[in-house]
């Protein structure tokens, strides 16, 4: 719907399954974390990526990154369940953009 401050989400963990998340924060995240990653494998840490990220949010949206974690793995499972980001299987897990 034009306009809607929404975006819907899905996760990898719950195909099928979609949520309704701001739109800002999501798009906002999301321009910051794909830049991020690299393509090559085995790809970033979740802790990794989040450093990485923290310096390209919006402070008006992240004041001092409040919650960036949780938009960052939103962001991470929607893409991942859309076949852009893919996880390896090492530990601690990694993740990488498909191109």
């Amino acid at each position: 719907m034009p306009g809607d401050d929404h975006v819907v989400v899905e996760n990898i963990n719950t195909p099928g399954k979609t949520a309704r998340v701001g739109r800002a924060k999501y798009e906002n995240m999301r321009a910051a974390y794909l830049p991020v990653l690299t393509s090559d494998a085995p790809g970033l840490t979740h802790d990794e990526a989040k450093e990485l990220v923290k310096p390209k949010l919006d402070s008006a949206l992240f004041p001092g990154g409040k919650t960036s974690g949780w938009w960052m793995k939103t962001v991470q499972l929607d893409l991942e369940a859309k076949g852009m980001v893919q996880r390896s299987t090492t530990k601690p897990l990694r993740f990488r953009k498909l191109t």
